[in-house]
């Protein structure tokens, strides 16, 4: 799940939102400076010939969390970042998609399901690396999956069998033990809002390296 043109979470921590790596202006070619505009408070890159700014902004992932028969269903990443690792299909959301229909999308496409969304289960704000985290609880319309291009393997896991050791992001350590924590608490799941904290110069699969702060649930 990391790379746009993959359509995957990106792929480092080098602070992607770094205005100084916007060196010349995307509409006119010319080059950029970096200033801070009246009005506002954050640097942005200004292009010198006719003046507009490069605003950046955090991408959307999105992804389901498929429950059947009490197991969830990981995918094997077939592609860097975190080869061989297990993650839930998520992905990039695209433009003229909604939340829902991009999580739909990215399940099919990595997983060869087709599901039925059922509820938003978690908001994951993830700062440094400008990417937000939308995923849904999904069950499969159809008991069946197969990987897609970008995975080499689906699995239904028990609770007790998630591979928490294997798994490729931050993002699905986080969510995959709020579910846990859910199941076990009574085995309703609550709506859960965390931001994640990833430690500067950590890699993407440093699933480890990071804190969390403002958990809110309903």
């Amino acid at each position: 799940m990391d790379s746009s043109s993959d359509h995957s979470p990106s792929a480092s921590l080098h602070s992607p939102g770094d205005v100084h790596n916007v060196k010349f202006c995307q509409w006119c070619g010319s080059p950029t400076k970096h200033e801070i505009p009246e009005g506002e408070e954050r640097l942005r890159a200004i292009c010198t010939s006719c003046g507009k700014i490069a605003y950046q902004n955090p991408k959307m992932v999105v992804g389901c969390l498929i429950e059947h028969d009490n197991k969830v269903l990981l995918c094997k990443r077939k592609i860097e970042p975190s080869y061989g690792l297990w993650t839930l299909p998520a992905g990039y959301l695209e433009i003229g998609e909604s939340a829902m229909e991009g999580a739909i999308r990215e399940t099919r496409e990595e997983a060869n399901a087709e599901v039925e969304v059922i509820s938003p289960y978690a908001q994951l704000d993830i700062p440094l690396i400008g990417q937000t985290y939308i995923i849904f609880l999904a069950r499969l319309r159809k008991p069946h999956f197969s990987p897609g291009p970008e995975s080499s393997e689906c699995q239904l896991f028990s609770l007790s069998e998630i591979p928490f050791s294997s798994l490729s992001f931050s993002s699905m350590v986080v969510t995959l033990s709020l579910y846990v924590e859910d199941m076990n608490a009574g085995g309703k799941p609550k709506f859960h809002y965390v931001t994640i904290n990833k430690r500067p110069g950590t890699s993407a699969s440093d699933i480890h390296a990071f804190t969390l702060d403002h958990h809110m649930q309903s």
